[in-house]
């Protein structure tokens, strides 16, 4: 009857890409369900990042921390760390035979806390007797395949970010216990959420180029926003001078240096590829020891690609050293705390990912593991 169907469906998912309505084994897994419930009363839920799509397998969310690595029950909101996770429920009964199973997500036996996937193709009897089955998807299995066909990265992070914008509770058969705070109103987006949406593209942000743009050229360009959105906090902490700010590709950073050896050794032994700005051999502020690093700035950028490829494993005062180029602008900070002049810096190119030395070449991108260990879990 349409009055028992109704009760039967007992939470709506507001996705970016739709709604997905699940409905609850409550007989069957009372303590997973009740813990799903209370969560979804409380909006633990929203905001929540799908942080984990597997095509043509599940989508993974419940972590508010869009690691991976989060999440608390509501056990553990109301009992303390003692109640952290609870029991595993399973039943020969609950198979993850067809798609839109809901299961919890673990990183082992008795560790369910707030994760849970849902799964997007039939046959997955690999995750049978591993994890906790509380439910399956009543509507919106089309929305959860097409969540699971998102562009993402090598951990399955997608490129676009995919939340649950809000929950719904259509039924709950089970009491508030004493101690849940229930919310007025749902939360507005917190500073983690903005903060994710600077680093990926938001969940209502278009990604240009969809049908023409590797999954290479994708990524760098979120690599991109990430390194920009970095840069922002720490000029706002007060460690980098100007966000935009790019390392100067006239410095080297030279280590595993013998302690022994000192300013004027290395400045001489770098000058035969051009002329030198300053040699810095980094000591304790303290004892004045040699910490075994130094950066070398050259006048011409030219100097300093000759004495990379030159010098990098060459033997000073017997002691092996490294040669790279420096990724670090501590120099020109540096320079501005004792308020000398600044140099001419170059701007970072949006489009553009962190720059790498000269010579050096991309590494390819391995394949996604699809293991259930390697992207089930909330360690």
């Amino acid at each position: 009857s349409p009055r028992h169907w109704r009760k039967k469906m007992a939470v709506l998912l507001e996705t970016s890409l739709g709604d997905i309505t699940i409905d609850l084994h409550v007989d069957l897994c009372p303590i997973a369900c009740k813990n799903f419930l209370k969560l979804c009363k409380i909006k633990y839920y929203n905001w929540c990042l799908f942080h984990n799509v597997q095509a043509r397998s599940l989508v993974q969310t419940g972590d508010p921390t869009g690691t991976g690595r989060g999440g608390e029950s509501v056990y553990k909101m109301l009992h303390g760390d003692q109640a952290h996770y609870f029991e595993d429920e399973i039943h020969r009964s609950l198979r993850h035979g067809k798609a839109g199973t809901v299961s919890m997500a673990s990183s082992g036996p008795n560790t369910n806390a707030s994760q849970f996937f849902i799964t997007v193709a039939d046959e997955q009897e690999h995750l049978d007797d591993k994890y906790t089955i509380f439910g399956e998807v009543a509507e919106g299995l089309d929305i959860a395949k097409a969540i699971s066909e998102a562009y993402a990265d090598k951990e399955g992070r997608p490129y676009r970010n995919i939340r649950i914008r809000h929950t719904i509770i259509l039924d709950d058969p089970f009491d508030d216990p004493p101690g849940l705070e229930v919310p007025h109103k749902s939360p507005e987006p917190s500073a983690l959420v903005r903060q994710q949406d600077r680093e990926r593209l938001a969940d209502d942000e278009a990604l240009d180029g969809d049908d023409t743009r590797t999954a290479e050229e994708i990524e760098e360009e979120m690599d991109s926003k990430a390194a920009r959105s970095q840069a922002e906090v720490l000029e706002m902490l007060g460690d980098l001078p100007d966000a935009d700010m790019k390392p100067p590709e006239n410095v080297l950073f030279v280590c595993k240096l013998n302690p022994v050896t000192d300013d004027d050794d290395l400045s001489i032994i770098f000058e035969r590829f051009g002329e030198v700005l300053s040699c810095e051999v980094i000591r304790d502020y303290k004892t004045g020891d040699s910490l075994n690093y130094a950066f070398v700035e050259f006048k011409e950028v030219e100097s300093a690609l000759q004495a990379y490829f030159k010098m990098d494993g060459a033997l000073v005062d017997d002691r092996r050293i490294h040669v790279d180029f420096s990724q670090s602008v501590s120099a020109l900070w540096n320079k501005r705390r004792r308020n000398e002049t600044m140099p001419t810096y170059q701007k970072n190119d949006a489009s553009r990912g962190t720059a790498a030395p000269p010579g050096s070449e991309t590494s390819s991108r391995g394949m996604i593991s699809t293991r259930p260990g390697d992207w089930i879990c909330s360690r």
